[in-house]
């Protein structure tokens, strides 16, 4: 049995003696009283005044200008795209280091995911690797990004902050405005993240952020999309409710759209969880903070820190094994979960996915180094400290 393995299990039974997911829920707040009043009301569906005050908390919280809620953060994601002007064949730019719906989305809009590869100090995007690659494929024709192998447009770029950490967002705005991209912010896991001390989701002229059960606040599913710009925003939210044109009675609907918005009982949920983020927040810190320490004496993994110009929500804490230690990675996943301790490795690489293989991509050997070392351990709040 490999010794770094044994010393990992080690620390993590030592850490959680009884068995332990990997980010689990907490309900500690208004949770029960919100619901109860949409049950008492009658007011479940897509209206209510939850759904208002849900978007209005975000706003407040993030310092984006305006948020329209949905139903998940794929449907947010696939709004962003269009509002950007994703079209049948035009590629976009996205790491294949994330979670399906960020190329499932391109795919929605008709669009082709066009894969570039990460930074290992950010688990991001590369601007480095990014603008040269452009330099390679690319062309500037009428106003337009064209990729010179395909003919096809490159419409947009997509970045992941993955595992809620931050990219470093200033040079991929300037690369997004030289090359004439529209840039959209995949913030699904970093609600709470900051960066150079602005949250996440305000660089992009769209972004998406997701509320499933396993994220830093959870709505049951949900989502929400930012913008600065009123008129994306009315966009948005007209698209995510069915393209109704409003009036009393009358059923009419000026363009094909998507029933996307977010239920008042889901949005319910989400207020109370929103009145306990900065307490999340803080105990996911604490919680990184102790793996980082206890970690920092096993030979052969790193714990990933936060980059430098970042404050992270620590979404998801990771342990990176060194290249040369790629074979314990495996033995370790078996047996911490063995023992009941929830681990995960990365997302298989998108552009290994049968439906993606084929598509355009730049080099993504960091990605792939990325994929065979990385190992997410459990993240739930209340892991960080108890309760007082």
């Amino acid at each position: 049995m490999s010794s770094i393995t044994d010393k990992i299990t080690t620390i993590l039974k030592g850490l959680f003696p009884e068995s332990v997911s990997l980010h689990e829920p907490v309900f500690g707040g208004n949770e029960w009283d919100y619901v109860k009043q949409c049950l008492d009301t009658g007011w479940v569906s897509s209206a209510g005044k939850f759904v208002d005050r849900f978007e209005g908390q975000l706003a407040e919280f993030t310092g984006s200008e305006h948020v329209v809620a949905t139903i998940n953060g794929t449907a947010a994601l696939h709004i962003c795209l269009q509002l950007a002007g994703v079209q049948q064949d035009d590629e976009v730019l996205i790491p294949p280091l994330t979670f399906v719906a960020t190329a499932n989305a391109v795919k929605y809009c008709g669009g082709i995911p066009h894969f570039v590869d990460s930074n290992e100090k950010t688990l991001g995007v590369d601007p480095e690797k990014l603008e040269s690659h452009l330099k390679e494929v690319a062309v500037i024709r009428s106003g337009v990004c064209v990729n010179k192998i395909t003919e096809r447009p490159i419409k947009a770029l997509v970045v992941v902050h993955t595992f809620g950490h931050p990219v470093d967002l200033d040079p991929i705005v300037k690369i997004c405005h030289y090359y004439k991209l529209k840039l959209v912010e995949d913030a699904a896991e970093s609600l709470g993240s900051y960066y150079k001390g602005h949250h996440t989701g305000n660089w992009g002229i769209l972004s998406a952020l997701s509320f499933n059960g396993n994220k830093v606040i959870t709505t049951g599913g949900g989502g929400a999309i930012l913008t600065q710009d009123k008129k994306l925003a009315e966009q948005a939210k007209h698209l995510t409710t069915t393209a109704k044109v409003s009036h009393k009675w009358a059923y009419i609907h000026n363009c094909i759209a998507y029933n996307y918005r977010l239920p008042n009982i889901n949005a319910a949920l989400g207020c109370a969880q929103l009145e306990q983020l900065p307490q999340f927040l803080t105990e996911k810190r604490l919680l990184a903070k102790k793996y980082i320490k206890v970690f920092s004496g096993v030979e052969g993994v790193v714990s990933f820190i936060e980059p430098s110009y970042a404050r992270s929500n620590y979404w998801m804490n990771v342990l990176l094994f060194d290249k040369e230690c790629v074979n314990d990675l495996e033995i370790t996943l078996k047996q911490t979960n063995d023992q009941g301790i929830m681990t995960r490795p990365a997302w298989n690489l998108l552009h290994t996915l049968p439906m993606f293989e084929n598509c355009p991509r730049s080099g993504l050997e960091t990605a792939e180094s990325l994929a065979t070392r990385l190992l997410n351990l459990p993240s739930s709040p209340i892991l960080g400290m108890p309760y007082s």
